[in-house]
């Protein structure tokens, strides 16, 4: 494997860690506070853009989840029988 070839899964492998601790970081019980989730929206935004050059899966596949946590999550309540969705 070429030097360029190991550098490029070192840096595979970083980004797979780096996503793993952004993940744990993502819970909605530490992204409470507007810094958090401005930090939290920050952090994936950046990994985004690394993984953009990235062509393992894995870090794809990452990412997607983590720009999943960037989602708000809804509610579904219902009110005189008719259906709402609450963020």
């Amino acid at each position: 494997m070429s030097d360029v070839g190991r550098i490029d899964g070192a840096l595979d492998e970083m980004l797979v860690n780096l996503a793993g601790i952004v993940l744990r970081l993502a819970k909605p019980d530490l992204t409470r506070t507007p810094e958090a989730r401005r930090a939290l929206v920050l952090s994936v935004n950046q990994y985004s853009v690394c993984a953009a050059r990235s062509s393992d899966p894995r870090v794809h596949e990452l990412k997607v989840q983590l720009e999943e946590t960037l989602k708000p999550n809804l509610r579904v309540i219902v009110r005189d029988g008719a259906m709402s969705k609450v963020p």
